[in-house]
């Protein structure tokens, strides 16, 4: 079977759907011919009739008992062979037929629960493609998708499955990736950018370079884990199983006294009727199972319902954070050049370089140079050395990019790059041109914009420790545990490190254990619930996670948790309420209050009552719900764009203060000029219009008016300090020159604002943006300073 194949259904699995309709019309049948030989006054048939519906529940009720005996279980399946039995030894033929259809009814409903909640796996497995078209010069060719190899050259139809993981190789490709994040908005990925196997296109044609095979993409690690999912039995569904162990005796005992105490073997049977069948084996697997679904549709691929109950349990969560808090993706925040140089010079020759190197880092600058539309070259003689860069020549010259021995920082520009990058928790890579440094590119990785409303979401869905492992430096880590607020923190961290701090917490309770790499596999699993942040295929933390989070997101996980919670506690309460209800019932039949047949009736009504209430686990939480209209989530998707677009304004307010430092000279009141022209055509407008706009539409989700109130408050700051900053540039200007008495003025409302402007960013961003669900967008390392 290939990766992709679908779960193949054959024998029995195709009969099965049938299995529990047939036995319900049967015993409908007999139920309904003796019912009319009755009132014929035909009693003899009518009585034929109704054992005749008994019986045929008897065999397969008979077979439940068997199977349970198979896996070392002695359930209430015997209490319904017990009082079939019974009602046909004491002549209550009209109640056997009636616990008949009720007990096919009741295996009817909770079969057709089931597979309700099962079809989103289904769907997931059965819509795997099974060929991809390569491209081959100008012709396309079909192929059996196990033949794509790396770098091929796939064409992908308007409504096609992406086939395999890739890159768009030019144009704008239109997709639809609610199959692996569970959001309906289409999204663009242009020239370059990353495509996921499992998407689909819901654009005109276009291209991909392959970027693994079939067996290693993304969607046949999602179809992988869908095949394994749901096939663990529950501990939930066990625990139901030492409660029936305990409900079994009891129903004997109670329907022995009730023979015992009245002589009536009749009322014996009453209570074996309102006990069969329990609730308690109906209403937890259905629970668990509708809760795999419901995580399945938000993006969440559960193995079993092992691990969905285990997760409803858990209260502590370890965390990796590289790619699991931080996006993984570093991105670089700004560019220093040596005298002589400018920064647009340095990132040019340090992306050329890096176009041949697949780091990380590299990547990084890549991008960066071609964001700003920079001009690349092709170096030649390239060679990486791995863990200090690479080198190659850029017309005749030598340039390398990556890392400088400390010896070599000797420049007081360099010196204060490297202070810089210490200050700011950055990556730097040193750019030299024959062997001298011409400028240092600084890099980070910066916190998902859902980090910190996840880290309080999981804190209200009941987790009360929050740690976090890494092998990164104390600086950056001790900075992000601060931000978001976390309970303990641990970095340079070995793999070994990482198990061993995992099992000291998983000693002290239910742990959750979340990463991406393949260095956190070990970590993953030995924890209670490992979680993989993506499902990058056959990579090492997908296998050896018990859930996998199909989208790259980290509030998915929260999603997860609070799906769990709810399952669980749906389970118990449907089992725990049907339990009671016959209990009730039992003892009023073993008074002769009840007699077999109305108990039959009763007793149906309870199973029927309590599966319903367990495929509430298919909707979603009512009091968790943020109900949002379509334009304001649009209104929320246009100001997080502009926040994009409006980082460069934030850090030209920083350069022109760093400037003004230096000397209140021309250079300095140019720049100073320029950033207030940016404020007043760009920065201000866009606050007025958050405030106006944006704001009274959210009033109605948040439900207050007041939620934005301090927002609010912090534009009339950032107003103020703007127009502080127009006065004095009305003032230099008529004076030609900024003048001594306004520099520590001016530099208090430069750097003030530029430190308003950065937290009233992110707090809009992890307050607001987040409600949109959009894919997880990369924001600026203003996040973590």
């Amino acid at each position: 079977m290939t990766p992709l194949e679908p779960l193949p259904v054959r024998g029995w699995g195709r009969l099965r759907p049938f299995a529990e309709p047939a036995l319900l019309a049967v015993t409908a049948t007999c139920l309904a011919a003796g019912g009319l030989a009755w009132l014929a006054g035909v009693v003899r048939l009518a009585n034929g009739c109704w054992i005749a519906g008994t019986l045929a529940a008897v065999v397969p009720a008979v077979a439940w008992v068997v199977a349970g005996l198979r896996r070392k279980r002695l359930g209430v399946d015997l209490i319904a062979v017990l009082s079939l039995v019974g009602t046909l030894s004491v002549g209550e033929y009209l109640a056997g037929a009636l616990i008949a259809v009720m007990l096919a009814g009741g295996r009817t409903l909770e079969a057709r629960a089931t597979r309700r909640a099962s079809r989103d796996l289904r769907r997931l497995m059965e819509r795997a493609p099974r060929h991809a078209s390569r491209r081959v010069g100008a012709r396309v060719e079909t192929i059996p998708l196990t033949d794509v190899k790396v770098g091929d050259v796939l064409v992908v139809r308007r409504g096609d499955v992406v086939p395999v993981d890739g890159r768009v190789v030019d144009g704008t490709a239109v997709l639809d990736e609610s199959a692996l994040t569970g959001e309906s908005r289409l999204v663009e990925r242009s020239g370059g950018e990353a495509v996921r196997s499992g998407v689909v296109n819901a654009g005109n044609v276009f291209e991909i370079a392959s970027s693994a095979t079939a067996a290693d993409s993304t969607y046949a690690g999602i179809v992988r884990l869908a095949r394994e999912a749901a096939a663990d039995n529950a501990p939930v569904v066990r625990l139901a199983d030492r409660w029936a162990a305990y409900f079994l005796p009891v129903a004997l005992l109670l329907a022995a006294a009730a023979w015992i105490a009245s002589g009536s073997a009749v009322r014996a049977v009453a209570v074996l009727v309102v006990a069969t069948p329990c609730p308690l084996l109906l209403a937890a697997p259905v629970a668990i199972v509708s809760g795999l679904s419901r995580a399945s549709r938000a993006g969440v691929i559960i193995r079993g319902g092992g691990a969905m109950e285990s997760l409803g349990r858990a209260r502590t969560l370890v965390m990796d954070k590289t790619g699991t808090l931080t996006a993984g993706r570093p991105i670089v925040v700004d560019v220093l050049a040596a005298p002589g140089a400018t920064p647009t010079d340095v990132l040019r020759i340090a992306a050329s370089v890096d176009q041949l190197s697949p780091h990380v880092l590299a990547e990084a600058i890549v991008s960066a140079a071609l964001a700003r539309g920079l001009q690349l070259s092709t170096p030649t003689d390239a060679v990486e050395t791995p863990g200090n860069g690479i080198a190659g020549k850029l017309n005749s010259h030598t340039v390398a990019v990556g890392k400088l021995p400390d010896e070599a920082v000797l420049e007081p520009w360099a010196r204060g790059a490297v202070s810089r990058a210490r200050l700011d928790n950055a990556a730097l890579a040193w750019v030299c041109v024959d062997g001298e440094p011409t400028g240092a590119v600084l890099l980070r990785d910066p916190l998902r914009r859902q980090a910190s409303r996840t880290m309080r979401r999981l804190r209200r869905a009941g987790i009360d420790r929050l740690v976090m492992l890494t092998g990164d430096r104390v600086e950056p880590a001790s900075e992000v545990g601060t931000v978001l607020g976390l309970d303990e923190v641990h970095a340079q961290l070995s793999p070994e490190d990482k198990v061993n701090a995992v099992l000291a917490e998983r000693d002290r309770a239910v742990t959750v254990m979340v990463g991406d790499g393949i260095n956190d596999a070990p970590a993953l699993a030995a924890a209670t619930i490992g979680v993989a942040m993506g499902a990058r295929g056959a990579t090492a933390s997908s296998e050896a996670a018990d859930i996998v989070l199909t989208a790259d997101r980290l509030d998915r996980l929260a999603d997860a948790i609070d799906i769990a919670h709810r399952s669980r506690r749906i389970a118990v309460q449907s089992a725990a309420v049907g339990m009671s209800m016959s209990l009730l019932a039992m003892v009023v039949a073993a008074f002769g209050w009840l007699p077999p047949a109305l108990g039959a009736v009763l007793q149906e009504g309870i199973d029927v009552a309590v599966i319903l209430n367990a495929l509430r686990a298919l909707r979603g939480d009512p009091a968790l719900d943020t109900t949002m209209r379509a334009d304001t989530r649009n209104l929320l998707r246009r100001f997080a764009g502009e926040h994009d677009e409006l980082r460069d304004a934030l850090e030209s307010i920083r350069a022109s203060a760093d400037l003004l430092v230096e000397a209140p000279d021309d250079e300095a009141l140019h720049a100073v000029v320029s950033a207030h022209a940016m404020l007043t055509d760009r920065v201000l407008p866009h606050e007025r219009a958050e405030e106006t706009e944006l704001y009274p539409a959210l009033a109605a989700p948040l439900r207050s008016g007041e939620a934005t109130a301090t927002m609010s408050r912090m534009h009339a700051e950032i107003q103020r300090l703007a127009d502080r900053i127009g006065v004095h540039v009305h003032l230099a200007q008529e004076a030609g020159r900024i003048e001594d008495g306004q520099v520590d003025d001016l530099l208090a409302c430069l750097y003030g604002l530029y430190a308003l402007l950065r937290l009233h960013f992110v707090q809009e961003e992890e307050n607001y943006f987040t409600l949109t669900q959009d894919d997880d967008v990369v924001v600026s390392a203003d996040a973590l300073r």
